[in-house]
């Protein structure tokens, strides 16, 4: 293997693995729609479509991936979801 190969071989492994995690939002009979939504609009940047679509499938689904990203990148968000009240996690 070349060196221009293995260099972007290196690349596209250090994106795989840098871009590969998720915020899970789970449902609970807590929180309401309104609620979700908001934190999803405020914490995650999402428009109010995405953050109602979101809501939708967490109450259909019971789960929802709402955020991809980098560890680093996910963490303070997730962190402020629970702080929120919410049930989410990093996969």
């Amino acid at each position: 293997m070349g060196t221009i190969e293995k260099v972007q071989e290196e690349v596209l492994l250090e994106e795989q693995i840098g871009s590969n995690h998720e915020i899970v939002l789970y449902n609970d009979d807590v929180n309401t729609f309104d609620h979700v939504i908001a934190s999803l609009i405020k914490i995650c940047k999402h428009t109010s479509e995405q953050a109602e679509q979101c809501a939708v499938l967490v109450h259909y689904k019971g789960r929802c991936t709402v955020k991809t990203g980098s560890f680093d990148e996910l963490k303070p968000q997730c962190t402020q979801l629970l702080e929120a009240g919410l049930s989410a996690e990093i996969e």
